[in-house]
């Protein structure tokens, strides 16, 4: 594949003897957007976890912007990766403030200590919050944010390196319903960038796909069910046998809706 930024193969992650992947195969390219999609425990987040160079797995092969993970050094090839997750917002030091937050990801690290910044840094997280519409919060601590406004500013913490892989852990998980469109919106323009890194994010939720996501794969039980383009993927029959009931899907103005399927045609 030209523009190769991932390729799995036959991966498997076991942890305490649980399963979480088997036999994964996957291949994403340079500049396509993608959502994983499936049910809790899926094994969503941790293929996202290897995507990231964070977990190794415990069988198969995976190339992340052509290193292939067990024979690079991790530490060198993460500052090229961002990730917004709830595992990285857990770790934030209490009493961090969103500027150096945002500021610190260009180190790959999370805590601010004695490395420097110039002004271009600066300017760069700034921008990235009003981006977001996260600008008037740059001097505010993080633990004192909304839901929503720590979502906004785990993306501008994720984008400030300028990666060239971008993923997005269930980046609406937990948010009322302004506050999901409003960030569902924000994610589409970032697929629409043809600047913007090529994109993966993990949603349990089809209404939470942005316009401008081009492919889909479906986990369930640590397998696939299918990957490909997302006008394919997001199938009746496919989507159905990922979430384990009858459903009927519906698209409109580029979003994508689903509902459990009537019962005796009523």
């Amino acid at each position: 594949m030209a523009g190769e930024v991932l390729k799995l193969r036959g991966v498997g992650v076991k942890r305490g003897g649980a399963e979480l992947l088997s036999g994964v195969s996957w291949e994403v390219g340079e500049g396509e957007r993608w959502v994983i999609a499936g049910p809790n425990g899926a094994g969503k987040t941790t293929l996202l976890q290897v995507a990231a160079a964070l977990l190794h797995p415990s069988s198969g092969s995976v190339r992340v912007l052509g290193e292939e993970l067990g024979r690079t050094d991790v530490f060198e090839l993460r500052p090229r990766i961002g990730i917004a997750s709830a595992a990285v917002a857990e770790r934030v030091p209490a009493g961090e403030t969103v500027l150096d937050l945002v500021l610190t990801a260009s180190y790959a690290i999370l805590g601010r200590w004695h490395e420097e910044y110039d002004s271009t840094d600066l300017g760069r997280a700034a921008a990235l919050l009003e981006a977001l519409g996260a600008g008037d919060l740059i001097r505010r601590r993080f633990d004192t944010l909304s839901e929503g406004e720590r979502k906004r500013v785990q993306i501008a913490r994720a984008l400030m390196p300028d990666p060239e892989l971008l993923l997005l852990d269930e980046p609406a998980a937990g948010l009322d319903l302004g506050g999901r469109e409003d960030l569902v919106n924000r994610i589409a323009a970032l697929a629409d960038d043809p600047l913007a890194p090529t994109m993966v994010m993990v949603t349990h939720h089809v209404e939470e796909v942005p316009p401008g996501v081009t492919h889909a794969l479906l986990l369930r039980k640590g397998g696939v069910v299918a990957q490909g383009k997302i006008d394919e993927v997001f199938a009746e029959e496919a989507l159905s046998a990922c979430f384990g009931l009858p459903l009927q899907i519906a698209r409109q103005d580029g979003r994508w809706y689903a509902r459990a399927a009537p019962r005796n045609g009523r």
